[in-house]
């Protein structure tokens, strides 16, 4: 039955999947959550038997990672069922009214190699020179950072020390300078030339927004999009929702708005 049960259900995905709307989207994700919770039901009321100790230690353990599993399953199909479709608010036509954006690229032991692509593509966005600034905020502290800094034409801002990592860099950034927005580079993100232009508008249409937070798009391919390109409804990310430095992220926010960042 559990192998007939599976087979059907593997037929029906691969049947549905190739009609692209967003019902059979739904109908996909009601039919994973219910197998996988019809399974996960049967390995709690039919499998938890142990006749000793070490049999208990390592089945209970599989029976944790199994349910992690599916925790996070079910919150991934929440996170994503439903994504927004914002449109770019463009800009008004009198750049006197455009606000003044500081750029923050924080780093702490990458490579300046890394570091110096992000910087010179953020000078490369096409946005008024009178109201845009860049700081390289090295937590590192490296001369030969502060050395491209000068040589690039940025701000470069350290601290005496490291305390709350990257938070509290960008909190000591934040006291140091006074643009009207705030965007946060990851020190490995290559931004492209109109990225303040699509994202600048919607804080100037709607005096309550605090942040804007883009999607990621990568030059090599994630695991799952290397797997199951995407087909453009859904935003490409990367396997983890936490920003370690390895991870594209783009964001921006409202200066008077913003919290301590965490």
């Amino acid at each position: 039955m559990q192998v007939g049960m599976g087979v059907c259900v593997i037929l029906l995905m691969l049947l549905l999947g190739r009609l692209q709307s967003y019902t059979v989207t739904l109908i996909l994700i009601v039919v994973s959550v219910a197998v996988s919770t019809r399974y996960l039901y049967w390995r709690t009321t039919q499998t938890l038997v142990f006749d000793n100790g070490l049999e208990a230690f390592l089945g209970i353990g599989l029976y944790l990672a199994e349910t992690y599993a599916w925790l996070i399953l079910v919150l991934g199909y929440f996170q994503s069922i439903m994504p927004l479709k914002r449109s770019i608010r463009p800009l008004p036509e009198d750049l006197s009214q455009w606000p003044t954006v500081d750029i923050y690229i924080p780093t702490y032991n990458e490579s300046l190699d890394v570091v110096q692509d992000t910087v010179l593509a953020a000078q490369n966005i096409d946005y008024p020179a009178d109201k845009l600034r860049i700081y390289l905020l090295d937590d590192g502290r490296r001369p030969e950072f502060g050395a491209f800094a000068a040589a690039a034409g940025v701000g470069y801002i350290t601290r005496s020390d490291n305390r709350h990592a990257k938070a509290g860099n960008l909190n000591n950034a934040l006291s140091l300078t006074d643009g009207e927005l705030i965007c946060i580079f990851d020190c490995d993100h290559v931004s492209t030339r109109a990225f303040l232009q699509a994202t600048v508008g919607s804080f100037l249409q709607d005096a309550r927004l605090a942040l804007v937070q883009t999607p990621h798009h990568f030059y090599s391919p994630t695991p799952s999009s290397a797997t199951s390109p995407p087909d453009g409804r859904f935003p490409t990310r990367a396997s983890c929702s936490t920003a370690p430095y390895n991870r594209a992220t783009t964001s921006g926010m409202r200066r008077s708005s913003a919290a301590p960042a965490r």
